[in-house]
């Protein structure tokens, strides 16, 4: 991902970041192949090591503002004296979008005896969770993109992953669109993504979306956009009359949505009336800024996200540590729902460590603080998180989501704007797509 500062925040914040610097600089280490960084002096109680994990210079998705994140929030720890008198240390580690990468990691977070992996991504649940639930140690607030993040009792997802967005692009889409054609990636993650996305079409009366398999590591789309052009719409130069409505193609290829975009508009006009749709991880501001903004293929395009859009009051406080402590790091971002994830997971962190009271802080103290009830506000950044079994969905397949709400976005003028003030919940229509799976 690229990464996001206002160039006003350098000179406005430029005295504080180098005090910030100068007292950090003698707690601050690093150590090859995986980064540590210290938060804050901790007084006479124990430091919390956790690690974060996340894909970076790979040919598929890649998330390094994730980490990056981590580091900035370690950092605004450390200025404020560490989290309830604990010194936080952030292990991170370049998960590889690899099987073997994911499971490299977690084995570092065992050997390095972390407390809990916190804000991190990987498509290989099954790689990296096993290794830590062989060492009790809890995976706090995944992206939600792999099965394992909602099944795993050692798992506190804090949004509804892929699951929830697609179900939510669907009921997007439902009253938007006559048809839908949904291009996805030939994977076994991808493979789910149809069974969301049509649970909330048929909800509201509407068709089955064409699904359409793509590489999530291809360099060009063409013959995918034109298959899913087709599908979505009839060609035509009519202009649509008022109770018409147009095709839809949703993209959902991760980092390579751009690359599907890229063919698709180089498309030649036959005349279809079609609007694109894509869910947040495969679009965001800087996607559509780079791609034309107002005057690009984006305009009026339907995005479904987990978290309110990124220019909302409520992230104020991640924009403030961003600005006063990545040090005007490019690979953060504020509208990445990665990074955004990793601010909400390390929240979570925070509310368990305080919760606890304890000189010394594990793993299982973590997990069975959380287990057991403790109830973290996000300042209206999601509903109210807690993970008792009550609070959870149970539906087959992703039993641990305890948040199915997510946000209603659309591109106006260039920008993605909320299309909706409240979040929609998608609870019935998880259980609905469990059911029919």
């Amino acid at each position: 991902m690229t990464g996001w500062r206002h160039s006003s925040s350098f000179s406005h914040h430029t005295s504080a970041r180098i005090r910030t610097a100068a007292a950090l600089t003698a707690g601050v280490s690093l150590i090859a192949g995986c980064g540590v960084l210290p938060g804050g002096s901790g007084g006479s109680r124990e430091p919390v090591k956790v690690m974060t994990f996340a894909p970076d210079k790979t040919r598929s998705t890649n998330l390094p503002g994730m980490p990056a994140m981590a580091q900035a929030y370690a950092r605004w720890v450390a200025a404020k004296g560490g989290i309830d008198g604990h010194e936080l240390q952030v292990i991170t580690c370049n998960e590889q979008n690899t099987p073997a990468g994911a499971a490299a990691c977690a084995r570092r977070a065992v050997k390095e005896e972390v407390v809990a992996v916190v804000g991190s991504y990987s498509q290989h649940g099954d790689a990296f969770m096993a290794p830590l639930e062989a060492a009790g140690i809890p995976f706090i607030g995944g992206y939600g993109i792999s099965e394992e993040e909602f099944t795993s009792y050692l798992s506190y997802p804090v949004n509804g992953g892929q699951a929830a967005l697609m179900a939510g692009n669907g009921r997007q889409l439902a009253g938007a669109c006559d048809k839908v054609a949904l291009v996805r990636p030939n994977s076994l993650a991808g493979d789910e993504l149809p069974v969301l996305l049509n649970a909330a079409l048929e909800e509201s009366g509407r068709g089955e979306a064409a699904d359409i398999l793509a590489p999530d590591d291809a360099t060009e789309y063409a013959e995918h956009a034109e298959k899913a052009r087709k599908a979505a719409a009839e060609a035509t130069f009519a202009e649509l009359k008022k109770d018409e409505k147009p095709g839809c193609v949703a993209a959902a290829l991760g980092d390579r949505t751009e690359t599907f975009l890229d063919s698709f508009r180089r498309l030649s006009d036959d005349g279809r009336q079609v609007r694109i749709s894509s869910v947040m991880g495969s679009v965001n501001q800087l996607l559509i800024n780079s791609t034309g903004g107002r005057k690009g293929p984006f305009e009026g395009a339907y995005v479904t996200g987990w978290y309110p859009e990124g220019n909302d009051a409520r992230w104020q406080p991640m924009r403030d540590v961003i600005n006063e402590y990545a040090f005007g790091d490019n690979r953060i971002d504020p509208a990445d729902a990665g990074v955004q994830t990793t601010w909400i997971a390390y929240t979570v962190l925070r509310k368990a460590i305080e919760f606890l009271n304890r000189d010394e802080i594990t793993a299982s103290d973590l997990s069975r603080a959380l287990d057991d009830g403790v109830r973290v506000t996000t300042g209206g950044l999601t509903p109210p998180l807690r993970w008792e079994y009550e609070d959870m969905l149970g539906a087959p397949g992703y039993p641990r989501i305890v948040n199915t709400s997510v946000s209603f976005q659309v591109v106006r003028d260039g920008r993605l704007t909320a299309q909706q003030d409240d979040f929609a919940d998608v609870a019935d229509t998880l259980l609905n797509a469990a059911s029919s799976a």
